[in-house]
């Protein structure tokens, strides 16, 4: 995806947000759920790190920022309304501010 394929995007249809599925590149295993705004989108697609919004913060943060455990992102794919996202990307440590590979590891009975 390049930098005029950003206008494919539907912010709009999220006031603002697109959510983002986070892949791991070689286990292809779903790491984490995230949002972007169009800034986030961005300095992605620029430095190749994940970026995201934090709706609970309300500020643009970088997936490691304060962990160390950042995303490298090979690929940034949109879905076919063009409102969500998939970043494939090599994880650097746990993915889950809880300390886990992932944030899908809670199975519901």
């Amino acid at each position: 995806m390049n930098q005029a394929a950003i206008t494919e995007i539907d912010f709009a249809k999220g006031d603002g947000l697109v959510p983002v599925v986070t892949q791991e590149a070689t286990s292809g295993k779903v790491l984490m759920v995230a949002y972007a705004n169009e800034q986030a989108v961005r300095l992605t697609l620029e430095t190749h790190l994940a970026h995201y919004w934090s709706r609970s913060r309300n500020k643009l943060w970088k997936k490691g920022e304060e962990s160390g455990n950042v995303q490298k992102v090979h690929d940034v794919l949109i879905d076919c309304d063009g409102d969500t996202l998939l970043y494939v990307v090599d994880q650097s440590g746990p993915a889950c501010h809880t300390g886990n590979e992932t944030c899908f590891f809670r199975e519901i009975q």
